[in-house]
C-alpha cells in the first residue's frame, strides 16, 4: 500500500486507478478472481500501457477459464514489452489452445532463434504435423484435383504453416469448386490482404461481403475499407464471382444513380438470366428499355412482373404501360391505408412519380391525414416542384400534431423567401490574408422583388468592399501606391435568375461610392457595372451532416465594368472528409484548387493555388455561419508587367454568415 501511495504521489499511477489497483491484488490474493479481474480492468481504464496489470489480469482470466481474454492480454504485453519472452511464450501457448496455430508457430519461432529450448520444442510440436499435412495433401490434389476437401484442407494447413501463397492458390481452387460457399472467397481475400495484394483481396472480400451467408458477410465487410466501393472495384470482384446476384444488384443500382444508364441495363440484363424471380430487376430492366424507345425488348420483362405476386410493383409497370389513370382507379378502389403503404414502397424505391400519385389518392380518400399532406410536401420538393410543395407545407403546419406542425412549419419557412414577394439577403465574409497582412472585409445586403411568375428578381443592392491595410507601395512623391482592395460602398440596382441546378445568373448597374478621400486614383463616385454567373454544387457528406468524405465547388463569371470593362473566372473547389460530430463541434478537413483569370490577362488576375484547409462551426452558431482556415501554395500565371515573385503561400483565416428576411 505505500508503494502505491508511492506511486500516487509521484504521478506514476492516477488516484482512482490506484485504489481499483490495490483493491485487485488484495481480491487476488484472497482469490476473489472476480473481483480481482473487474479491478485489474478498472485500472487499466485509467492507464492502458501498464505491462504488469494486463500480465496479471490475464493470469487471473486463465484461474477463471476464460483462456481467449488472457490471450488477449498477454498480446497486449508483449506489444508494450517486445523483450518478455515469458509473456511472448504464454500468448503462444493460448493462441495454439484457441486455434491460432499461424500466430503460435510464428512466436515459437522467433523464440526459439534466441536458443529458447522450450520454444524450439514447441517449435517443432506445431510445424512437423503442418509439413507433414502439406506434403501429404500435395500429393493428393495431384492425384485427384477436383477433390475439393483436398483443397480445402491443404490451403488452411498452408496459412497455419505461414505458406500465405499456397493457402491462398487452394482457397481459390476451393471456392471454384464450390462457388456458392463463398465463406472460401472471404478466407481467399483474407489471405490475399496479408500478402499484400490489395486488388485481389478486396474484389474477393467485397463478393463476400454481398454473399447470402450472413456470418461470412459481416466478416468480410470488417476487413473492407471504410468508404463505399468504387464501380471498378464492383467490377473487378464480379469478374471473379460472376454469379453473385446480389453484388450484381448493387453494382446496377449503383450505376442507375450516376445516370450511367446503358451499363446499369447490361447488369440488370445479366441479373434477369441469372436470377429469373427478381421482379424488381426485371421491371427495372423493363423501363429502363422502355424509356429508350425498346417497347418490344421491354415488354417480356413487363409481363413477367405483371404474372408475379409483387401488386405495388406491377402497378407501376401498369403506369408505364396504361397511363396514371388506370393506377389512379386502383388506388381508388383500396383503402387510404392500402395507398399510403404503396407510397412508403415506392419513396423506398426511389419511384417517387409512384409515390407522388399513391399519396394524392391517399389524401383524396383522408383528407385530414396530416402525415400523407407532409408527405406530398417533401416528395414534391425532392422532384423541384417547390411551388407545390410549399403549399403541402403550409396545410401540414396547421395540423393539431405537433410533430408534423413543427416539420411543415420549418419546411414552409425554408421555402418561403423563394416565393415571398419581398426578401432581404446580408451576408459577410471577413477575411485576412497573411500574405498580404491584411483583413479584407466583403459583405453585401440585397432587397429583392419577384417579377410576378417570371423566374427572374429586381434587386436594390449595398456592397462593401474594403480593407484595413488599404494600400502598399513606396508613398513617395511622385509614387502611386497600389490599393488592396475597392475601399468602396456600391449601390445598385440589379435583376437575377432563380437558381436552377446550382446555377444563377445577374446583373446590376450602380455607383461606387469610395470612402477614403485620400484616394487619388479613382473619382468620389463612378459608375459601376457589374454582372455573371454563379455556380455551386457540393456531394458527399458536407458540413454538419454525417461523416464521410465530400467534394464541392463555387465557381464565379464576372465582368466588372471598373477594371477597364474585364471579365473574371474564379474556380475555387476542394474535396475531403467531413468528421464525425464532437460533442457541439463540426468540422471538415479539405484539400483546395482554386484557379483565376481574366479576359486582360493582368497578371493579378491569373493564378492557381492549392494547399489543405479546415473549416468548422459549433451548434450554437448560426446555421449559416462558419469559420475556415486554409495554407495556400500559389502561383501567378501571367508574370509580364508583375512586380513579386511568382509563387507566395497564403494562410487564409474568415467568417462566413449570411440570413434571409
Amino acid at each position: 500500500m505505500l508503494l502505491l501511495r508511492a506511486f500516487v504521489l509521484f504521478g506514476i499511477v492516477a488516484p482512482a486507478s490506484a485504489l481499483s489497483l490495490q483493491e485487485a491484488y488484495d481480491a487476488l490474493a484472497a482469490k476473489h478472481y472476480d473481483q480481482a479481474i473487474q479491478g485489474f480492468e478498472q485500472a487499466l481504464a485509467a492507464d492502458p500501457n501498464r505491462t504488469s496489470i494486463h500480465k496479471d489480469l490475464a493470469y487471473a482470466l486463465l484461474k477463471i477459464g476464460e483462456n481467449e481474454r488472457a490471450r488477449d492480454h498477454f498480446a497486449a504485453a508483449m506489444r508494450l514489452d517486445p523483450a518478455d519472452e515469458h509473456v511472448a511464450m504464454e500468448y503462444a501457448f493460448l493462441c495454439f489452445e484457441s486455434g491460432q496455430k499461424a500466430a503460435a508457430r510464428r512466436i515459437f519461432d522467433q523464440i526459439r532463434k534466441h536458443g529458447n529450448a522450450t520454444a524450439e520444442q514447441a517449435f517443432e510440436n506445431v510445424d512437423k504435423p503442418l509439413t507433414d499435412g502439406i506434403a501429404r495433401w500435395s500429393e493428393a490434389v495431384k492425384l485427384a484435383p477436383d477433390n475439393f476437401s483436398a483443397h480445402q484442407e491443404l490451403a488452411r494447413l498452408a496459412e497455419q504453416g505461414d505458406q500465405l501463397a499456397l493457402a491462398a492458390e487452394h482457397y481459390e481452387k476451393a471456392w471454384r469448386l464450390k462457388p456458392d460457399d463463398r465463406s472460401l472467397l472471404f478466407d481467399l481475400g483474407r489471405v490475399k490482404q496479408a500478402l499484400g495484394e490489395n486488388e485481389t483481396a478486396l474484389s474477393a472480400l467485397l463478393a463476400a461481403s454481398r454473399g447470402p451467408q450472413t456470418r461470412v458477410a459481416e466478416q468480410a465487410r470488417e476487413l473492407l475499407p471504410a468508404r463505399y466501393p468504387y464501380v471498378y472495384e464492383f467490377e473487378r470482384a464480379i469478374d471473379l464471382d460472376t454469379r453473385n446476384t446480389g453484388l450484381r444488384r448493387e453494382l446496377a443500382y449503383l450505376l442507375l444513380a450516376m445516370n450511367r444508364e446503358s451499363e446499369a441495363e447490361a447488369q440488370f440484363a445479366q441479373l434477369t438470366q441469372l436470377a429469373p424471380d427478381d421482379l424488381l430487376a426485371s421491371a427495372q430492366l423493363g423501363f429502363l428499355r422502355w424509356k429508350r424507345g425498346d417497347h418490344a425488348g421491354a415488354q417480356p420483362c413487363f409481363d413477367r412482373v405483371l404474372k408475379g405476386n409483387d401488386e405495388q410493383l406491377a402497378d407501376r409497370v401498369r403506369v408505364v404501360l396504361y397511363g396514371p389513370q388506370a393506377l389512379k382507379k386502383r388506388a381508388d378502389a383500396s383503402s387510404a391505408q392500402d395507398a399510403k403503404t404503396m407510397a412508403a414502397r415506392s419513396i423506398e424505391a426511389g419511384y417517387l412519380p409512384d409515390a407522388k400519385t399513391y399519396l394524392t389518392a391517399a389524401h383524396e380518400a383522408d383528407p385530414a391525414d396530416a402525415s400523407v399532406v407532409l408527405k406530398l410536401g417533401w416528395v414534391n420538393n425532392i422532384l423541384h416542384d417547390d411551388r407545390e410543395a410549399i403549399q403541402w407545407f403550409n396545410e401540414a403546419r396547421k395540423s393539431s400534431d405537433p410533430a408534423i406542425a413543427s416539420e411543415g412549419s420549418q419546411a414552409y419557412e425554408n421555402l418561403r423567401p423563394e416565393f415571398a414577394l419581398f426578401r432581404v439577403t446580408t451576408w459577410l465574409y471577413p477575411l485576412f490574408s497573411s500574405r498580404w497582412h491584411d483583413l479584407f472585409g466583403y459583405a453585401q445586403t440585397k432587397t429583392e422583388m419577384r417579377v410576378g411568375h417570371l423566374p427572374l428578381r429586381v434587386y436594390f443592392s449595398t456592397r462593401f468592399i474594403g480593407d484595413t491595410r488599404q494600400t502598399i507601395g513606396s508613398t513617395a512623391a511622385g509614387a502611386v501606391p497600389q490599393y488592396l482592395s475597392e475601399s468602396s460602398l456600391i449601390f445598385g440596382v440589379g435583376l437575377s435568375t432563380f437558381v436552377w441546378h446550382g446555377m444563377n445568373g445577374w446583373f446590376e448597374a450602380g455607383e461606387a461610392v469610395k470612402y477614403l478621400p485620400d484616394r487619388k486614383d479613382v473619382g468620389a463616385a463612378i459608375p459601376d457595372y457589374r454582372g455573371g454567373l454563379s455556380y455551386s454544387k457540393g456531394v458527399g457528406h458536407l458540413l454538419a451532416s454525417s461523416r464521410g468524405w465530400f467534394a464541392e465547388t463555387n465557381d464565379d463569371l464576372v465582368f466588372v465594368s471598373r477594371f477597364a470593362d474585364d471579365t473574371l473566372l474564379y474556380l475555387q473547389t476542394r474535396a475531403g472528409y467531413t468528421l464525425p460530430q464532437y460533442a457541439q463541434l463540426h468540422s471538415q478537413f479539405f484539400w483546395n484548387a482554386n484557379l483565376t483569370a481574366d479576359r486582360l490577362r493582368q497578371y493579378w488576375a491569373n493564378t492557381i493555388e492549392t494547399g489543405p484547409g479546415l473549416r468548422f462551426r459549433v451548434d450554437p452558431m448560426p446555421k449559416s455561419m462558419l469559420f475556415s482556415v486554409s495554407l495556400l501554395r500559389g502561383a501567378y500565371t501571367v508574370n509580364e508587367g508583375n512586380p513579386r515573385r511568382p509563387n507566395y503561400f497564403d494562410l487564409r483565416a474568415g467568417l462566413w454568415y449570411a440570413f434571409t428576411h
